[in-house]
This record gives structure tokens, sequence and C-alpha cells, in this order.
């Protein structure tokens, strides 16, 4: 038997074009890329370009992909109804693994194709602005074809088309966040798909992995912890008192880096300047705050992408319980991409699991139990 590894550390599960995690770097590359280089420059639909087609597009083949997005926004009959049938207090993640399972059973194909990536990411965005509208007892609003992937989600939320910096610094997210090798929910989506089975299969597999505050759900806890704190000359004490009574402060560490995650750099410039152009700089300073204690206390540990994510979505007005749904809208680009590459080269996805139970045990018949 080989031996066992906690979490499959250090194990090699797929071979892949799409992204390397240079931890040691710090560095995100997607398929030759540097993050770093692209992020602020570089909209979400020339990365889904990228990640399914192989090459950045020329200006005609992005107005052709974004065409083919803005008209696979609406959702079937039967998801609006599931939609519409669900408790308004539900997870907005639960809402997004359920609605989309449901859209899945009209658009599921044969073999997953690059149409399919198309209309399961099209679709996030409206179906997380309609539940948010819905639970304020507002009717959805309806896409609108001319606006880019996240100009557009911003506008369906909020029913006003969102300022340039706004939509900027959204779209900046979900260019950072488009994939990021074989994360946990990558790893799971992957596994459905080398079943052979569909796409959105797949997907609501690794929208359900996402969920967990260990993966996408990071975020949220930052943002729960910056409104507890509330002025940035409380974050030392409060942080202080957190590490003291060994309280786990989400945002900072992550499995592959060992310095900082690329990612968080540029969010952080992000959340300072977003402070300044909404008058809400006190979030960014906060983060500051906590960023210097934590790094006085554990000077190797980093803060990673959810830490200054959850300022900036703060300060775009997005509601908690989104944050986490954000970041599937962003990931679906590369979720996607792993699984066309997955199938393109397949094999099961079947480890071993070492055995450590009673070796050998005498069965008793019930009557004498």
């Amino acid at each position: 038997m080989p031996d066992y590894v906690p979490g499959l550390e250090g194990i090699v599960a797929a071979q892949t074009e799409i992204s390397l995690v240079d931890g040691a770097n710090g560095r995100l590359v997607y398929r030759g890329y540097v993050i770093a280089d692209l992020a602020e420059e570089m909209s979400f639909e020339e990365v889904a370009h990228l990640f399914w087609f192989g090459h950045l597009p020329n200006r005609p083949e992005l107005d052709g992909l974004a065409a083919e997005l803005s008209g696979s926004r609406s959702l079937t009959q039967a998801a609006a109804a599931a939609l519409d049938a669900l408790p308004k207090d539900a997870d907005p993640m639960d809402v997004l693994r359920s609605v989309v399972s449901v859209q899945g059973v009209r658009h599921r194909l044969e073999k997953p194709n690059v149409p399919a990536a198309i209309h399961v990411t099209a679709s996030f965005p409206t179906v997380l602005a309609a539940f948010h509208r819905r639970r304020q007892g507002l009717d959805p609003v309806k896409p609108r074809p001319e606006l880019g992937h996240a100009a557009n989600y911003l506008y369906m939320l909020t029913g006003t088309e969102a300022s340039p910096d706004l939509v900027r610094a959204l779209n900046t997210y979900l260019v950072l966040l488009a994939d990021h090798g074989m994360n946990a929910s990558t790893f799971s989506a992957r596994v459905t798909i080398a079943t052979l089975s569909d796409m959105y299969s797949a997907i609501t597999s690794a929208i359900g992995t996402l969920k967990g505050p260990l993966h996408g759900g990071a975020n949220e806890r930052v943002m729960e912890t910056l409104l507890e704190i509330g002025e940035a000359d409380r974050a030392r004490d409060m942080i202080n008192a957190k590490l003291k009574q060994h309280e786990r402060v989400m945002g900072f560490g992550h499995r592959v880096y060992k310095t900082e995650d690329p990612r968080a750099t540029i969010l952080r410039r992000h959340s300072e300047a977003l402070g300044r152009r909404t008058g809400q700089l006190k979030w960014y300073e906060i983060s500051r705050e906590v960023e210097k204690t934590m790094r006085e206390d554990k000077p190797d540990l980093y803060p990673n992408v959810d830490f200054y994510s959850a300022s900036v979505y703060h300060m775009m007005g997005i509601p908690i319980d989104q944050f986490t749904p954000i970041f599937a809208i962003s990931r679906m680009a590369g979720w996607t991409a792993q699984l066309l590459e997955q199938y393109a080269n397949n094999r099961l996805i079947r480890p071993e699991s070492e055995y450590v139970g009673p070796p050998s045990l005498k069965y008793v018949p019930i009557d004498k139990r």
C-alpha cells in the first residue's frame, strides 16, 4: 500500500495546462500568463476564452463569446419555478446548488463541451441576483445583453447600473479567482466528471464543496470579524485577544503559498482605492491593522485572497452571504475548463484507502448478541 497522506497534500492527481499555483514564489499563472500582469487589464470574458479555447481572444472572438454569454443568461421555466419555491431565508449557496441543478435538466448534454460551459457560466449571476431581489420583496431584474459579466451581475442585483469603479473592482476579483489549480472544489468536480457524468452534475459537486468555510466560505467569516472590530483602533486588542484564546482568524494562511498570495496583493490595493472613492476607508484601515497584528504574532502567516476580498465586497454593497456565491461566479470559468480537460483525457479517479478497523471479528447470530 502507498503511504497515507492526510488531505492528499503533495499528491499530484492530474496534469493541467490551465493554471499554475507557484506557492514558493507567490505566483499564479493562467495558461502561461502571470496573473499579476493581467488581472487589472483583462476582462472575465477574456479569461473564459483563454481557459476554454487555449488562447487570448482577438476582438471578433471576444465579441462573439460575450454575445453567447449574454444570450445564455436566462433561466429555464423549471429553474425559475424552483427559485420561487425556495424559502427566502435559504443560504444563497444552497439556492445556487439547487437551481443550477434544475437548470441543468434542460441543458444537460451527453458530454462536456464549450456550449454547456457557456450556459452554466452565464446563468450563475442570474440565479444569485434574482434570489437576492426576491428575498427583499422585489421583482427580478432582467439581464442587459450589452453589459459585461461583472456589470450585468451588479445591475441585476441592484436594479441600477454600477459605476465603472465598482465594475472594475468586481471584474478584477472575477479574474483573480477564475482558477487556482487542484483546489478542493475543482478536485470534486473532476472526480464527478471522471465518472462520465454531465457538466451540471459536476458543477453541483463543486458548489457543495466551495460552500465550506475552509474553502470559499472564509471571506464571509473575515467580514464578520471586521464588523465585530468596527474601528481600526480596536483591531490590535481584539485580534490579540482572539489569538490568546486560540481562536482562528480567517483570511490568513494557505495550503500552497509559502509567501503572500499574489491575489491578496492586488485586492489590498483595490480595498484601499475603493475605500477612498466610496468614503468607506475604515474597512481597509481595519484590515491593515488586523494584518499587522497577525504578522507580528505569526510572521510566516500571510493574508490570502479571502482577507481583502471581504472589504472590497462590502464596500461594493454586496450582502455578506453573497460573498461565497460570487466566488462561484468567478470560478465557473476554471471549473468548466478543468472539466473539459479531464474529459478529454479521462481516467476514473479512484484513490485507495487504508483500512484501520478491526483485523478479524467473528460473526455472532443476533439472538446471541
